[in-house]
């Protein structure tokens, strides 16, 4: 359901040092074995918060959101509260608005919305989001450069017509993803600091399933999530038979990413002209690793990588560690 609204990084050299702040939500029908709310706080892809509005439970992930809680009374109230008390009987009542504007009985029927901001650290320049989705498409999202609502389908163009007239709510929305959120992300950016702003770089392999199969790539164990990982060609970065995988996280907090090269038009001789170029970002030093018969590991033979994965019995381990079912909180309350 979240992949409409949730797409990966590209795979980019330059990078500008953005962090960001997500509360992610996610309210249910038809699922009861599943919490009908849902919630997180996510900093920079980082799980720090997970509340469960059905039953009451608001977990912090790290001791410094434990710290910070502690030494920030009014804002573990904000969360008790909006947690337990205000959304989740709103989304409740949204979701069967919305049934009904689909025309819709029974099922399985799930509306989602990600509210926050990113925000620049070098230029302090601050964007912010807040777009909603249901049954896995998005629903509406909101435009703060022309402070008006895009509406993809037709089921939310009334929603629009009513929220762009809103001339209050916009401003309730610009306040708190210009302006409220930014100044929190600084404050978890600074409690978080030791963990939040770490670099690990990490290990390098070259997988390969059988002889013909693509030679795959895959560097795991690094953080944070903005990076590059390129096939070269005589030090020139392959565009043409390279498919990029997507920066997905391990178990521990790090992440993982891979690139398949194409090895059907490369003759052996050529295979000396080739190299995997990993580079973080803020860091100078790029991980190069050689295309040689004598570093691919294949399938058939026991090995293991950072991370803690088995390879035994795929040509790529360690695929989708999940975060926590990531969902959460906005102060703004819009009714469809």
């Amino acid at each position: 359901p979240q992949k409409s609204l949730m797409r990966g990084l590209d795979n980019k050299k330059k990078y500008h040092m953005k962090h960001s702040l997500k509360y992610i939500t996610t309210a249910s029908s038809g699922l009861s074995d599943l919490p009908k709310y849902v919630a997180a706080a996510v900093v920079d892809d980082n799980l720090v918060l997970y509340c469960d509005g059905s039953n009451k439970i608001l977990e912090p992930k790290h001791d410094w959101v434990k710290k910070l809680l502690e030494d920030d009374p009014h804002h573990l109230e904000y969360y008790k509260r909006t947690c337990f008390e205000i959304e989740p009987p709103y989304f409740k009542v949204e979701v069967s608005r919305l049934k009904q504007r689909f025309n819709q009985s029974g099922g399985v029927h799930i509306l989602q919305r990600i509210s926050g901001c990113e925000w620049e650290d070098e230029t302090g320049e601050v964007i912010g989001f807040n777009q909603y989705g249901y049954d896995g498409e998005d629903f509406i999202s909101i435009d703060l450069k022309t402070e008006t609502w895009i509406a993809p389908k037709q089921q939310a163009v009334l929603t629009k017509l009513r929220w762009d007239a809103d001339k209050a709510r916009m401003k309730s929305n610009q306040n708190h993803l210009t302006e409220i959120y930014p100044e929190w992300l600084r404050k978890y950016l600074a409690y978080g600091r030791s963990s939040l702003l770490r670099t690990v770089l990490p290990s390098v392999s070259l997988l390969q399933k059988t002889p013909s199969s693509p030679v795959s790539c895959l560097a795991t164990g690094f953080y944070p999530h903005r990076a590059s990982l390129v096939w070269r060609k005589d030090g020139e970065e392959l565009h043409e038979e390279v498919d990029h995988g997507e920066i997905l996280p391990n178990h521990d907090g790090t992440f993982q990413m891979s690139v398949d090269l194409n090895l059907s038009s490369v003759t052996p001789e050529d295979w000396t002209r080739y190299d995997c170029v990993f580079q973080l970002s803020d860091v100078k030093e790029e991980i190069i690793t050689k295309l040689e018969k004598d570093r691919i590991r294949t399938n058939w033979g026991k090995s293991e990588i950072r991370g803690g994965c088995s390879c035994s019995h795929c040509h790529r381990c360690c695929w989708i560690h999940r975060l926590q079912k990531e969902e959460s909180l906005s102060v703004s309350f819009e009714k469809f």
